[in-house]
């Protein structure tokens, strides 16, 4: 598997910023652009985002992976029960949609695109997932732990761990900072694009193996 990648961050409904940051990732266009998920909730408009991915999916090789929000939203549908999505963001994604009494009102290609998000994608040197894995787990056990693929989508454990037996860099996003992380095989690269405070409000990409970081400041908040 070939490790010259690009590696996209969380969105949460910055269409601009991501329009913006897909411009500047032209130099890399024949690299796989992997999403670590969360494309919708709080920014202002997710329906745009994800018109926009699926309109440019197939001129470079996308991979889109499942983060917590589009979990929230697949549960919301499935269950019929919104209240934990509408808490965290939902609400404004429901509102770039026209606010539909039902989640199952929204446009068909685009619920087919959340349920055809990944768990995770790997090279031979790195694992790309939403959130992270255990840190007192390897790669391969997390796999198939059950309980591990939850932290996949929610963990932040894993950040104040002083060492982990990863088998390989893990490339992750779902918890903000105001600067990419740099750790002893970890890459975060959430940098808050949908956050206008603490130094966040920067959308961020990683070219892989230079780990050479291409960011765009939100144009959206």
């Amino acid at each position: 598997m070939n490790n010259e990648v690009v590696a996209i961050g969380d969105i949460h409904g910055c269409v601009d910023s991501l329009k913006a940051l897909w411009d500047k990732l032209e130099p890399w266009k024949d690299r796989p652009h992997i999403f670590v998920g969360d494309y919708i909730d709080r920014g202002p408009d997710s329906k745009g985002v994800i018109d926009f991915l699926l309109e440019v999916k197939d001129e470079r090789k996308t991979i889109f992976l499942r983060g917590n929000h589009e979990v929230m939203l697949i549960d919301s549908l499935e269950s019929g029960n919104k209240t934990l999505w509408l808490r965290n963001g939902g609400k404004t994604t429901l509102e770039s949609y026209g606010d539909p009494e039902s989640i199952s009102e929204l446009p068909e290609d685009h619920l087919e695109f959340y349920r055809s998000t990944k768990l995770y994608h790997e090279t031979d040197d790195y694992f790309f997932v939403h959130a992270g894995i255990p840190p007192h787990l390897t790669i391969e056990q997390s796999k198939v732990d059950e309980i591990a693929q939850d932290y996949f989508f929610w963990g932040r454990e894993h950040l104040n761990a002083f060492e982990t037996p990863w088998e390989k860099t893990v490339v992750f996003g779902h918890t903000p900072r105001s600067h990419p992380i740099r750790k002893t095989k970890m890459i975060g690269i959430d940098t808050g694009c949908v956050y206008d405070s603490f130094g966040f409000g920067k959308l961020t990409a990683v070219v892989l193996p230079e780990t050479e970081f291409i960011q765009q400041s939100s144009l959206d908040i």
